[in-house]
């Protein structure tokens, strides 16, 4: 069981909506070279209101995805598609399906 997660609350700037919901699909993607990232979801909760969601075995899946090729990408793309300051949640799970 995935024991360690990360969320992350995403705002799309005005007009940047179909770019976020790109750069997630993306993200999607190159988790997939992510051994240790056990999900990563992209989600939309509302216009223009998005997130992030991963799960990892270990703390040291959780660093590796951190400094990794998805979160370099985040942070470069971040003045210019989010209004909201980003805040890299950490969470421990206690139970799962």
């Amino acid at each position: 069981m995935a024991k360690q997660a990360i969320w992350v609350m995403l705002k799309a700037k005005p007009g940047k909506e179909a770019d976020v919901e790109a750069f997630l699909k993306q993200g999607a993607a190159m988790s997939n070279d992510e051994p240790l990232t056990v999900t990563w979801y992209g989600v939309k909760m509302a216009p223009g209101v998005y997130g992030v969601f991963d799960t990892f075995d270990d703390e040291a899946g959780r660093d590796a995805h951190l400094n990794g090729e998805i979160a370099k990408a985040l942070m470069a793309s971040a003045p210019d598609l989010f209004s909201n300051e980003l805040r890299i949640e950490k969470m421990e799970i206690l139970a799962s399906k």
